[in-house]
């Protein structure tokens, strides 16, 4: 038991690794200086990396896309590997360390040199890479946490992440406040690596790897693009664990959609200033905290099921009231606060709802899949949401219409039958 509780605080040790990469580096600083980096070297806003011209300040939305693209190829084949070589640290550590030192090398990026281009692979690597690692590290959690306890296990690691992002974030905010500009935008880049990988040791030392698992010869022998196909087809055999891919796809394209979308909401809608948004960003990283460990502690007196429901409910209370009530800063800072309070439900339960539906042995291959759901589809609600921004010229009406794709999710969820979708991951794993 005490070696278990042990690797369990290794675990909870990688979200608080790397959510600064997340919060620091994507939300709010990297944007912007990429931005004024390509800006330094465009002609009348127009810059053209690769021969291909833009506006400048589409350079790292570019950078996003391309970053999404490549891990819905990388990230299937690192599941099949992990799970086949079942060197889970190694892999952790490995994608990790390649990671990271991306990330400290966007120090190298200057707008004096004006190397956008540079700046913007080495985001895209770092970024392939934290989705690499995230997969990585949810394949840990069947071998930490029996079925009961799943839910308490994940919540604990999104609630500590959220912290670790929230502590350097206020570090950073402070740092850039006293001497805002590039130099310091640059260390703070450094600085996140550094602490991304200085952190990841502590995992590597109290995680264990599990024994190899009872597998068929003959996908055992297959390589590993082979095996993530297969491994596909096999989970789109299981209905219920298919059901609910659909559900959360739905439901997830609103909620990362809103979390998006909120900043431009507040600075163009609301007319807040960045003073107003960055409390809202640090408080969301706050708050969810309690909204993590409260929804897993309702998830333990109901179902996990009951309590994910619970928390859409909720998103829908939150669009509703983005549309109906939100009209000054302080009601958009209570906003952000409830979106904490069930965003950390809905990301805690999901992952360990989906831990449930896993074939042993095959953690990491699946976990790819649903880190797919999350990034590889995160064009269908932006899609909808600028539809609905053109056709209406209102962000109140744009972030209305996300309600289709969480009314989806949730009666969708609530057809999945959680004790066949673990029956279904327990029968023998068929050739396809």
């Amino acid at each position: 038991m005490h070696a278990l509780r042990t690797q369990r605080i290794g675990w909870y040790t990688i979200d608080w690794a790397n959510s600064a990469f997340s919060t620091s580096v994507i939300t709010v600083f990297l944007g912007p200086y990429l931005t004024s980096v390509a800006q330094s070297m465009a002609i009348n806003n127009v810059i053209s990396p690769f021969g291909i011209d833009m506006h400048v300040g589409s350079w790292f939305s570019f950078c996003i896309s391309m970053s999404v693209l490549a891990q819905v190829l990388v990230l299937p084949i690192v599941g099949a590997l992990v799970d086949r070589t079942h060197h889970k640290r190694m892999m952790l550590g490995v994608t990790t360390a390649m990671g990271a030192s991306a990330t400290m090398g966007l120090f190298a990026c200057t707008p004096e040199l004006g190397n956008y281009i540079l700046g913007g692979v080495l985001f895209i690597a770092a970024n392939i890479c934290f989705g690499a690692s995230v997969v990585v590290a949810n394949a840990f959690l069947n071998d930490i946490a029996s079925l009961e306890e799943r839910d308490a296990v994940s919540s604990r690691g999104w609630a500590l992440g959220y912290l670790g992002g929230a502590v350097l974030l206020a570090v950073h905010l402070v740092w850039y406040t006293a001497a805002p500009g590039s130099v310091t935008v640059r260390s703070i880049l450094l600085s996140v690596g550094l602490w991304w990988a200085l952190w990841t040791v502590v995992p590597l030392i109290l995680l264990r790897d599990p024994s190899p698992g009872q597998r068929e010869p003959s996908v055992a022998l297959r390589t590993p693009f082979v095996q993530a196909w297969t491994t596909f087809r096999q989970a789109m055999r299981s209905p219920h664990t298919a059901r609910f891919m659909i559900a959360y796809i739905a439901f997830n394209e609103a909620v990362q959609t809103v979390i998006s979308q909120a900043s431009v909401f507040g600075s163009i809608e609301l007319g807040l200033g960045l003073d107003v948004l960055t409390q809202a960003i640090l408080l969301v990283q706050v708050v969810a905290i309690g909204g993590s460990l409260g929804f897993a502690e309702l998830a333990r007196r109901t179902t996990t099921k009951v309590a994910l429901t619970a928390s859409l409910i909720g998103w829908v209370m939150v669009i509703l009231a983005s549309f109906f009530w939100v009209q000054s800063a302080t009601q958009f800072l209570i906003l952000a606060g409830c979106i904490a309070l069930v965003l950390g439900g809905t990301q805690a339960l999901s992952r360990s709802l989906f831990s449930t539906m896993i074939p042993a042995g095959r953690e990491a291959e699946y976990f790819a899949f649903y880190e797919l759901s999350d990034k590889g589809t995160s064009w269908i609600g932006p899609l909808l949401f600028g539809i609905a921004l053109s056709l209406t010229q209102s962000y109140r009406w744009a972030i209305l219409s996300l309600l289709v794709m969480l009314v989806i999710g949730i009666l969708v969820l609530v057809r999945v039958d959680t004790k066949k979708a673990v029956a279904e991951s327990q029968r023998p794993f068929e050739p396809v």
